[in-house]
Parts: structure tokens; C-alpha cells; sequence
């Protein structure tokens, strides 16, 4: 099947311009100059006068089903990628969970099963190695070398359940060195936060601000900082540090970069738009309306330059990415399992279907160019993790995945009209200029003007390669 997508603004990492674009089957065809298609025989035609047409969204930080504080993310496979592709975004980069004592392959086996034949979108993996010894460390090679996964993710964080100390981190990134995997860390000092953790409860601090005061900013940048120290000590490992949330964070990261070294990091739209004081600590002493802002890293003050910082990094580069750390629990039922104790509240709130509003947002403000919204949002996730050009641009022979975007829309965020499954909205009542008119995942339409039109299994398994953005 044929179509044509005309009349709108190409926007890529590189420049916008007027362009139509001609889809074949699963693949970009040709990009057009405009009125030159005439002649052409299509089977379909998409109108995007008056919008922008981009690639598809890349999210690489979601956690659909994932088990986590006594319960599991109430978005499964299917829920969480339908409303991902209603927002735009037509890839996601989920995690594999292993467990200290756990078999990795096994567990690939277990999220396999999860997502085959249940995504709407087209999704990859990568590996948490919830416990380093010599059979994760091989299952490294083998994921990378048989299973498209490229990329394992570790935690300076949670001690007792995904924690690494030191020692094995430096092995799985010596290892990484050897086989050209990217290392995601989770970087804050769990050990120190369990410490303050422990002393705020019996203080008698329960309440859910505390979740975010047991976690300061310099706990993260610290383990950001030994993380750096780590790679390099490993013969210079990829390095993709997650969630950042703090100015001394990105400071760490700024400084390692101006090196030359192969260190990346992201940040994802709560860290941007929300704060400690206002959603955290939302109803003040006593509420335990904060608990659906609780996510690691945490919210930060807003009387603190965290956010400002946070868009000027995404604007020099120091931040590659915006991603979502999606991970959503109902406040009914889940979050409430940390009544009387903030550190049993589960971590995590949904973003996956409104991120590619929410930066938008910011290229409205003047925080970023168009091009760096479609770079940190699509181009940059793709190339980083080993999936570009099929994703992450709009050229010949890339897979058509496309949004055409209304510039002149409007987006009202709200529980209540989301199609994520979960019971609140972390940004209700934003109201944000822009809106997703058409999704195309592979050539198929999945979303028109709000309303699904694709199939509800459209997505495949995207084994990926080795990062194209190293130096």
C-alpha cells in the first residue's frame, strides 16, 4: 500500500522545510518536494496542511508489568503502548527484570512472553542485572551477541533488591567495554539514602514529601560522579545515566562529557515541569495526595534552579534524551500501600502518552528548537540505542513512522480523557499548545484525530545493534 502524507512541514534533527512524504507498505518511499506528486499512484492520502510531520517518537525508558513494592505497573504491554502511540511515540524500550539469583535468560524468556502479540507499538528490550556474577556476566555477551539487547541497566539504588555495589558494577562495565554495550545507571547512594530513610521514619516523618527530602540532590550526583570514575576505570564503558532530576547531576555529567567521554544521560518531562514542594508535598503535613508524585530519582525543590538547569542541558546537549521512566501504580490501591510510611509507596507515575506534548511545550517557550525536540524525543534514543535509521528519522528505507502534529492544537491533560490505565494524572489540567492529529506506525494509521484506527497487536520485537553515538 501506497500513501501519501502532503502539505506539511518536515521536521527532523536536522531542519524543517516543506515536504511530502510517500509511504510503501512498512517503509519510507521518497521525501517530495511539494506539488511534485501528482502524477504519483497512491492508495491512501494523509493531509497534513497547516502540521508538522516528524518521525515517530523513540521512548527508551518504560516499564510496562514491571514488579515493583509489593505490586506491579498497572499498565500492561497492551494498555501502556496503545496510549503511547496516542501520544505520538511509535517505540518503546522496555526492561527486562533479572533478580539476584535469577537465571537472565529465563527472565528474557518471562518478558518475551509479556509483550509478544500484545503491543501496539513496535518495542526492544533492555536488561536490568539485578545480581552480577559470572552467568549474567556471560548472558551479557549472548544478549548482545544473539538477542538484539544491547544495553544493561544497573542501580547504585534499592539495596536488597537491585542494588550492585562497586566491585560488581566495574565488572559488568568491563564487560560492556569488551562487547560494546551501553551500561544505564541508575545513580543515587542507596545505601546512604537507606540510612536518612530510617532515621526520617523514626522521627516520626512519614508523610510522602519525605520520599523526596531522603534523597537530596547530592546523593545523586555523588553516585553520578562515581559511575563516571567507574566507566573510565573500565576502559571507557558507554555510560547512559537515567532520570536525571538535579543541577549537581548534570554538572558531574557536563564535566565528563567536556573530556571526551562516552557519557549520556537523559531526563524525563516530570523533572521539567513538576517540583517538590507543589506535588510531592501536595495538601501539606498529614496529605497523602503527594504520594502519586513519588518517583526515584525525586522531584525537586522548586526553589532551586533544578528545572532551568534541566532545559539549558537538553539545549547544549549535555542531556541526549527525554524519556519517561513510565511506571505507573493507581493511587487507589497501590500508592496507598505507603500509607504511614512513605518508603513503601511505590515508585513510579505515567508520562508515556504525553511527552512528546510536554517537550513541544517547551519549543513553545522557548526552551528548545523544533529540531531538538524531534532529536531528544526521537533521532538521539534511536541512534544511542542502536535502532537508527530505521527509527528515528523519516528517510528512504526507514520504517514509516510518522506523526503529523497540529502546531495550532491544543492538549488538555486529564485523567479523566487519557488512555493510560491509571487512575490520576501526574500533569492534570496542563493545558499545552500543540496536539497529535495522525500516528503512523510501519505505514498502518493507529491514531486519527483521537480516535484508534489500527490494529490492537500492530507491534513487533525491534532487536537492536550496538550504539551509533559514540566518539
Amino acid at each position: 500500500m501506497r500513501t501519501l502524507v502532503s502539505g506539511g512541514t518536515l521536521v527532523t534533527s536536522t531542519g524543517a522545510s516543506p515536504a511530502d512524504v510517500l509511504l510503501d507498505g512498512e517503509s519510507v518511499a521518497a521525501l517530495l518536494t511539494p506539488g511534485t506528486a501528482a502524477e504519483l499512484a497512491v492508495d491512501a492520502h494523509i493531509d497534513a496542511t497547516g502540521c508538522y510531520v516528524l518521525p515517530g517518537g523513540v521512548d527508551v525508558h518504560t516499564h510496562m508489568q514491571m514488579p515493583f513494592g509489593g505490586t506491579e505497573a498497572s499498565d500492561t504491554f497492551a494498555t501502556g503502548t496503545r496510549a503511547a502511540a496516542f501520544g505520538g511515540t511509535t517505540t518503546i524500550v522496555d526492561f527486562v527484570v533479572q533478580r539476584t539469583g535469577e537465571v537472565v535468560e529465563r527472565a528474557l524468556e518471562q518478558w518475551h512472553a509479556k509483550a509478544a502479540g500484545n503491543c501496539a507499538v513496535d518495542y526492544g528490550f533492555h536488561m536490568i542485572l539485578g545480581g552480577v556474577d559470572e552467568d549474567s556476566l556471560k548472558a551479557m555477551d549472548s544478549l548482545v551477541a544473539h538477542e538484539g539487547i544491547t544495553s544493561f541497566k544497573l542501580f547504585m539504588a534499592y539495596p536488597g533488591v537491585f542494588y550492585s555495589d562497586d566491585g560488581q558494577i566495574l565488572r559488568a562495565m568491563q564487560r560492556a567495554t569488551d562487547n560494546g554495550a551501553m551500561v544505564m545507571m541508575h545513580a543515587e547512594n542507596g545505601t546512604a539514602i537507606d540510612v536518612l530513610v530510617q532515621q526520617a521514619l523514626a522521627r516520626g516523618d512519614t508523610d510522602p514529601v519525605f520520599h523526596g527530602l531522603t534523597r537530596p540532590a547530592a546523593l545523586e550526583a555523588e553516585a553520578v560522579n562515581r559511575a563516571v570514575a567507574l566507566a573510565e576505570v573500565a576502559g571507557g564503558t558507554p555510560l547512559y545515566v537515567v532520570h536525571v532530576s538535579a543541577s549537581q547531576a548534570l554538572e558531574r555529567i557536563a564535566t565528563a562529557r567536556s573530556t571526551g567521554a562516552n557519557v549520556f544521560a537523559e531526563t524525563c518531562p516530570q523533572y521539567l515541569y513538576l517540583t517538590l514542594e507543589d506535588h510531592l508535598g501536595a495538601g501539606g503535613p498529614g496529605s497523602f495526595e503527594g504520594a502519586k508524585y513519588a518517583c526515584s530519582t525525586p522531584l525537586r525543590s522548586k526553589h532551586e534552579p533544578h528545572a532551568a538547569d534541566l532545559w539549558r542541558g537538553l539545549r547544549t546537549d549535555d542531556l541526549a534524551v527525554v524519556s519517561t521512566d513510565h511506571c505507573p501504580f493507581c493511587f487507589n490501591d497501590q500508592k496507598e500501600l505507603g500509607r504511614g510510611d512513605f518508603s513503601r509507596i511505590p515508585n513510579g507515575m505515567g508520562g508515556v502518552e504525553h511527552r512528546m506534548d510536554l517537550v513541544h511545550q517547551g519549543v513553545v517557550d522557548g526552551h528548545l528548537s523544533l529540531q531538538r525536540w524531534v532529536e531528544t524525543c526521537s533521532t538521539t534514543p534511536a541512534r544511542l540505542f542502536g535502532m537508527y535509521p530505521r527509527k528515528g528519522t523519516l528517510a528512504p528505507g526507514s520504517d514509516a513512522d510518522l506523526v503529523v502534529y497540529d502546531p495550532a492544537g491544543t492538549t488538555t491533560i486529564s485523567a479523566a480523557t487519557h488512555h493510560m490505565n491509571i487512575d490520576y494524572s501526574a500533569f492534570e489540567g496542563f493545558r499545552l499548545t500543540g496536539a497529535v492529529r495522525t500516528v503512523v506506525s510501519r505505514g498502518t494509521v493507529l491514531v486519527d484525530r483521537g480516535t484508534w484506527t489500527g490494529p490492537t497487536a500492530h507491534g513487533r520485537y525491534v532487536p537492536r545493534g550496538l550504539s551509533q553515538y559514540l566518539r
